[in-house]
């Protein structure tokens, strides 16, 4: 009897293994995953910081230039308000042309993206 039921034994034990396996796989996966979409996240986070302070920058030098040729650093910052309200009034008539169209793919890549080299199939 004990050799009758060997197989069955066998089968169980390598289909725990199985599981086991594809369990450390999709760990592995996901942390791939995430690890990938937190340094994306971060760099972005990190260029968003640069572009910042130079646009800070340019925004305080368009003051002074502008204040100065017109003889009031007040009126400079007006001008130069109003040339940033208007380029928010753009980016929101845009917002969908720029942001969703451009960024829900990125994010599908990124959440998405498997190597050409390996193949999760199971041979």
């Amino acid at each position: 009897m004990g050799n009758f039921t060997r197989p069955v034994e066998e089968l169980g034990k390598e289909a725990s293994e199985y599981i086991d396996l594809r369990i450390d796989d999709l760990k592995l996966t996901t942390a791939k995953g995430l690890s990938m979409t937190l340094s994306k996240l971060l760099y972005m986070l990190l260029v968003l910081f640069v572009v910042s302070i130079i646009f800070i920058s340019i925004a305080i030098g368009g003051v002074m230039w502008i204040g100065e040729m017109i003889g009031s650093y007040a009126g400079g910052a007006a001008i130069v308000a109003a040339f940033f309200l208007l380029l928010l009034g753009v980016l929101v008539l845009l917002r969908k042309r720029l942001f969703r169209d451009t960024f829900v793919p990125l994010l599908i890549n990124l959440f998405f993206d498997e190597d050409k080299s390996t193949s999760h199939e199971v041979q």
